[in-house]
């Protein structure tokens, strides 16, 4: 029995060393970030699904309340469900190829900071608000522009020479 014994304590640590040595642990990480990201990609949806039926809901604050306040309160709802759906593309792009691009998230806070000077606009808000989120909106569409023209997946422009067409 004491060589059965030392048999099965002599192999344990070779067959852990093994299985740990033989472990795809980037196979492990992508299926853990594929799954995390399929109930985040379910969240999101079951949250944009509840803020358009809201959003629908809302529609009878047309005839209850004052129409623009019933209307702004519509516009900037609706702004933010496309928020929601910029951040369900990027999802989606990242499940997709595997890495996030830089436009979409800069398109997302865009859509963002855009709802936002809306909905200051509509509450009125002080010259100071409308000058910060106005610099914000600029430098990130230079961010846009920058990223788009720089991108590493970019192919660059290729000048051919074409021949002249001569009409007779």
């Amino acid at each position: 029995m004491n060589t059965v014994m030392a048999y099965t304590t002599d192999r344990w640590p070779k067959r852990f060393s093994r299985t740990v040595t033989d472990f795809n642990f980037i196979g492990a990480w992508e299926t853990g970030i594929r799954f995390i990201l399929s109930l985040l990609t379910l969240t999101i949806l079951f949250g944009l699904a509840g803020g358009v039926a809201h959003t629908f809901l809302d529609l009878r604050l047309i005839l209850t309340a004052d129409l623009d306040v019933a209307l702004r309160h519509i516009i900037v709802n609706a702004l933010t469900l496309l928020a929601v759906v910029e951040v369900l593309k990027t999802t989606l792009t990242y499940c997709s190829d595997g890495r996030v691009r830089v436009t979409f998230i800069v398109d997302t806070v865009l859509v963002v900071m855009l709802t936002e000077i809306i909905s200051r606009w509509f509450t009125g808000g002080e010259w100071h608000q409308f000058a910060i989120l106005g610099g914000i909106v600029i430098t990130l569409g230079l961010m846009r522009v920058v990223a788009i023209r720089f991108s590493p997946t970019a192919a660059p422009i290729q000048q051919t020479h074409q021949p002249e067409s001569t009409f007779l």
